[in-house]
């Protein structure tokens, strides 16, 4: 081999082994830091356009899980409303039962009837003031809840005028209803009967939307960690081995800077030719 003074080649061979550790090293690192093996489209750019697609499929149903949440939460605001109608439709019917008989008299119906008349206001009172996220429950507009794969309404107006202001009366027969004498008590009966089985079947309609709303959410929760899942088997970085690999660049950057010196060093042999 002959000596030259012009290019160090085992020099340039030293520096370029080196960088190649320095590069190994500090990817090493960024993965170990952020514990994930993909920190740039150059780590592997097919695993980042996956793992940024299942990426956005998560967030998607985590929000549809929240819709989902939204709409039940909805449903119980209606159901606790729905409850309270009940309520109140029993006493109409213990009033009405009261006032059917023939022992009451005329004084005292005037005084059930003037709680069945509270009865009938606080029942339109609920249809008109129950609200959700400042929006009524017993409006006549459909509510639908986004989810990621399906569009679920949750609309329970097919009966929700039993509720809605100003038309408790209407639908129910109720509005024209009173307790003042017994045949008007005894009509008045049933047309508080039939309401508390309209009531009955909406709470039933509530109830299935729910359930339904419910059962999505839970499928959501399942497919959010089945993404998440193989989102992580695609950038996680693999801990132990990164760690062995860190070690190994480490002493390779030592070794590499030792064989540097040597070589910057072997061309001064050189200067013992000319003395």
């Amino acid at each position: 081999m002959s000596l030259s003074i012009l290019n160090n080649i085992p020099s340039m061979a030293a520096q370029n082994a080196l960088n190649t550790t320095e590069t190994n090293l500090q990817k090493t690192l960024f993965e170990l830091a952020s514990g994930s093996r993909i920190n740039s489209g150059a780590d592997d750019a097919a695993g980042l356009a996956i793992a940024d697609g299942l990426q956005a499929n998560i967030m998607a149903l985590n929000q549809s899980q929240l819709n989902a949440n939204d709409g039940v939460g909805q449903m119980q605001v209606t159901d606790g409303a729905l409850s309270q109608v009940t309520t109140l439709l029993n006493r109409a019917v213990t009033l009405a039962t009261e006032a059917g008989t023939g022992t009451v008299n005329s004084t005292q119906r005037v005084a059930l009837d003037t709680e069945f008349t509270s009865i009938k206001a606080e029942i339109d009172s609920i249809g008109a003031d129950t609200t959700f996220n400042n929006t009524s429950v017993f409006s006549a507009t459909t509510t639908t809840v986004f989810l990621s794969d399906a569009n679920v309404s949750t609309s329970i107006t097919v009966a929700v005028g039993v509720l809605a202001a100003s038309n408790i009366g209407t639908v129910t027969n109720l509005v024209n209803d009173d307790l003042l004498t017994a045949s008007s008590a005894q009509s008045a009966l049933t047309d508080i009967n039939n309401a508390i089985a309209q009531v009955a079947a909406i709470r039933g309609q509530v109830g299935a939307s729910m359930n339904r709303l419910t059962a999505a959410s839970n499928v959501e929760a399942t497919q959010v960690q089945n993404l998440t899942s193989a989102e992580d088997g695609i950038t996680a970085a693999n801990i132990a081995q990164t760690v062995a690999d860190m070690s190994k660049y480490n002493i390779l950057e030592s070794t590499g800077m030792s064989a540097l010196a040597q070589a910057n060093s072997s061309q001064q042999s050189v200067l013992q030719l000319l003395r």
